[in-house]
């Protein structure tokens, strides 16, 4: 099995040490390369031909957000990991860089004791992200993932000289459910979510008119500006969630990093309750516990969506939904950056429809609207 091939990126000799020696340790993943700065980057990219990249965000001459465009520019579409830092500056950055066209990103470790604690932390947020970027045969990651386009493109599935991802199950839509109002729509997304999510709410041609609830994987500094940045494109208002609040229709609710979100019944529909429960799926705010919790609000007047991600959070909440009598919809692969979560849906028998961003968001019109039978069937 052909080994995945790395390219390191960073202005720190610390930081190119660190991730040299915690991806090297990993038999499947050979670093081909270190560069100092994108300039450099961009002229490695060219000799090495890696299948992916790990790009520090704040370096001289070329910092990686124009490096990513630069590489984008080019036609290079090997997946590009950002190096991120835990605050309000790093958190703009990082999404000013997945909408560049960068596929994922990683928190820096900070305020950690040792070097055994920094490796260990960067290699539990770092090896996953590559190995799902890059799918190799035999790995155990999720079944597919594509390498991230340009920004706002749908993304290429990631073939190597190793050939194809492994095989996965067949996907089984649905029937349509029996028609019903939509009284809210639950939606769930991680790895490529905050492009997805900003080109479904572009889509839109104005709020729906139902409340819209969303878990997106993310940290807590990084949650309140993306719902800054969703709410400037201006047909829906985004907010991040707060304790307590009564959902409203045309408002998207984002969870707030690092806290559950559920919903719970109000006179006037239902209101939100956040906590610090136990993670679920490794996750916390997760899909599963929102999705459940709109069930036991909305029962089966729900239409769950399920957008690019790694890992299968998000299924055990569309079992319930459908139990309910609701509807699901996740994004197609072809469009997903990491078709783990969509495919974990899809490959269950759980979804009633499999589509591109864009169509999702025109069923979502449709259905909110009232037309029921317009979700269902397509692939």
């Amino acid at each position: 099995m052909a080994r995945i091939r790395v390219l390191v990126v960073d202005d720190s000799v610390v930081v190119r040490r660190l991730v040299t020696d915690v991806l090297s340790a990993d038999p499947a993943i050979e670093v081909v390369g270190i560069a100092a700065n994108g300039q450099i980057a961009l002229t490695k990219v060219e000799q090495l031909q890696p299948d992916l990249v790990t790009m520090d965000i704040e370096m001289p001459v070329m910092d990686g957000i124009e490096a990513v465009r630069a590489l984008r520019r080019s036609g290079r579409r090997m997946p590009i990991i950002m190096f991120s830092t835990l605050t309000e500056r790093g958190a703009v950055a990082t999404l000013d860089a997945l909408a560049a066209g960068a596929s994922d990103y990683v928190a820096k470790p900070a305020n950690v004791g040792s070097v055994q604690e920094s490796l260990a932390r960067v290699g539990s947020e770092l090896v996953p992200r590559i190995k799902a970027l890059v799918p190799r045969p035999g790995l155990g990651g999720p079944a597919t993932a594509g390498a991230a386009g340009a920004a706002g493109t749908p993304a290429s599935r990631a073939t190597t000289s190793a050939g194809a991802a492994p095989a996965r199950p067949a996907v089984t839509l649905r029937p349509r459910p029996e028609s019903r109002r939509v009284r809210a729509v639950v939606l769930g997304s991680s790895t490529g979510g905050p492009e997805a999510l900003s080109r479904l709410l572009g889509a839109l041609p104005a709020a729906l008119p139902v409340p819209v609830v969303v878990v997106q994987h993310m940290p807590p500094v990084f949650t309140r500006q993306l719902a800054a940045r969703l709410d400037r494109l201006g047909r829906s208002t985004v907010v991040e969630a707060a304790d307590g609040e009564t959902l409203l229709p045309g408002t998207v609710y984002i969870a707030p990093g690092d806290q559950h979100l559920e919903l719970v019944p109000a006179p006037s529909g239902a209101r939100t309750r956040l906590h610090q429960g136990p993670p679920v799926n490794f996750c916390r705010p997760a899909v599963d516990v929102m999705m459940r919790s709109a069930v036991g609000v909305y029962g089966g007047d729900l239409l769950a969506v399920v957008l690019t991600g790694m890992g299968q959070d998000g299924r055990t909440g569309c079992e319930a939904v459908v139990a309910a009598g609701g509807t699901v919809v996740v994004q197609d692969e072809a469009s997903s950056v990491v078709w783990g979560m969509p495919g974990a849906v899809a490959t269950a028998g759980l979804a009633h429809a499999v589509q591109p961003v864009e169509e999702i968001a025109a069923m979502l019109v449709r259905a909110t609207a009232g037309e029921t039978h317009a979700v269902g069937g397509a692939r």
